[in-house]
């Protein structure tokens, strides 16, 4: 199964400043800036927004 290089793996980082990450592919064609998702952080125990690191 061959890697598709418009769909690159990114990793999401909590903005609340836990370190905990989320890893995901996303599509650089429709979404070719940063992605940025609410996502649930257990560590702070609610939805924070999530951002993509390079």
């Amino acid at each position: 199964m061959a890697r598709d290089r418009a769909r690159p793996i990114v990793k999401l980082a909590s903005t609340a400043g836990t370190g905990y990450v989320y890893v995901t592919r996303k599509n650089r064609r429709n979404t070719p800036d940063r992605l940025v998702l609410r996502k649930y952080d257990p560590l702070v125990r609610r939805h924070v927004e999530f951002r993509e690191q390079r």
